[in-house]
């Protein structure tokens, strides 16, 4: 029995290479934090970050640091949004300190917030409630922020990567629905 021909799907239909082709769905990191900005410690968050994300499937396309501070991290989420249909993750800055603002410079340049993203990511652990991280949408990328540690960024995506997929297609103007 001979299988479909390499232009046919396994119903012997011509396949359509706009919708056969398989297309990761892209992602960005942003790592806030003072140190690993200087290069005096090794960005763990951001590089557990990137291997999660590529596990999930997605093309990790650009990691980046900035310092604390909410003009440097509204600055870079913005430059990092233009133009982009995906992912941006930022690590760090979420918590107490004084120091703490990535939530503040999300706030100020975010079209949208996206409260249950936030809400799930903080659901996920205990220490959750110590994140005052947030997430919207600036143009068709979709931003998230998540906690410098290493587990609590890990564990904070995880909590919410099954959705960023639809949410992305209906940013992009998808009507999955």
């Amino acid at each position: 029995m001979e299988g479909p021909r390499a232009s046919e799907n396994e119903q012997g239909k011509p396949d359509d290479p706009i919708t056969s082709a398989v297309v990761a769905p892209h992602a960005k990191i942003l790592t806030v934090s003072e140190s690993v900005h200087a290069g005096t410690r090794e960005d763990r968050s951001g590089a557990a970050l990137a291997d999660q994300l590529t596990q999930s499937g997605f093309e990790v396309i650009e990691r980046r640091t900035v310092p604390d501070g909410v003009e440097p991290v509204a600055s870079a989420v913005v430059d990092m949004a233009r133009g982009f249909g995906g992912l941006l993750v930022t690590t760090g800055g979420t918590g107490f300190s004084p120091t703490d603002l990535t939530p503040e410079a999300t706030l100020r340049v975010v079209d949208r917030q996206a409260p249950g993203f936030a809400e799930a990511m903080r659901a996920v652990s205990p220490l959750g409630r110590l994140s005052r991280g947030v997430a919207g949408t600036l143009g068709s990328c979709l931003v998230l922020n998540v906690p410098g540690s290493p587990s609590g960024a890990t564990e904070s995506l995880a909590a919410v990567l099954d959705a960023v997929p639809h949410a992305l297609d209906l940013l992009s103007g998808g009507r999955p629905h």
